[in-house]
């Protein structure tokens, strides 16, 4: 069965370029970005780890842990990142999960049999602290990922994991946010002091709480 949002992420063991890692104790108190690949040395991967590598401290703002997989093996994975860096300028500095047993592949459900029934789609999971599931999303394998709106999403997640908000269409980090329909009218001084506009009894806007 497909994981849902709010699923507890499957914990595994698995062989990496960094070393052994328990899933769950490796994400400890960080949010956690886990995705696919559908093979090594592929145009497309390439420049999405690369990429991945590029925004490494952009991920670290925001607490979070990146962990690849694909089906290949571990020595097919350190002479690829040898390419990655290579020709994206950059180092591969997150660990790439060996995964030819295609453990956890299954687990995550990242091979689709009609797309291919041995290679993994391009999967993202953005997993919280708490160990829950917060976005998949599922690419073609001839669509490179948006990686700026990963993270675009996880700042959104993080924001409205804490105040009573939800952001809006297109909404970048740093602009108005709306305003919790379960939050009351005469409640909303209080918890949102930098003011607010009331466009609709429905749609209420505010400054982002955090900033």
């Amino acid at each position: 069965m497909a994981l849902r949002l709010g699923d507890i992420a499957p914990d595994f063991t698995a062989e990496t370029t960094a070393g052994t890692i328990n899933f769950h104790q490796w994400l400890g108190d960080s949010w956690g970005v886990l995705f696919s690949h559908p093979a090594d040395f592929t145009p497309v991967c390439t420049t999405e780890l690369g990429t991945t590598a590029k925004l490494q401290s952009e991920f670290e703002k925001r607490n979070t842990k990146v962990l690849a997989v694909s089906v290949d093996g571990l020595n097919s994975h350190h002479e690829w990142v040898k390419d990655i860096n290579e020709t994206q300028n950059t180092t591969v500095n997150f660990p790439i999960i060996a995964d030819e047993n295609k453990k956890v592949a299954t687990l995550y459900d990242m091979i689709h049999p009609n797309a291919s029934e041995t290679f993994t789609v391009r999967s993202v999971f953005v997993i919280g602290p708490d160990k829950k599931i917060k976005l998949t999303l599922t690419y073609p394998a001839s669509t490179g990922r948006n990686f700026h709106e990963i993270l675009r999403v996880i700042d959104s997640l993080q924001l409205t994991a804490n105040y009573s908000v939800a952001t809006p269409a297109n909404w970048q980090h740093g602009e108005d946010v709306v305003i919790s329909p379960a939050v009351k009218d005469e409640d909303v001084p209080a918890k949102f002091p930098k003011g607010h506009t009331r466009v609709k009894s429905y749609l209420r806007l505010t400054p982002q709480p955090n900033q």
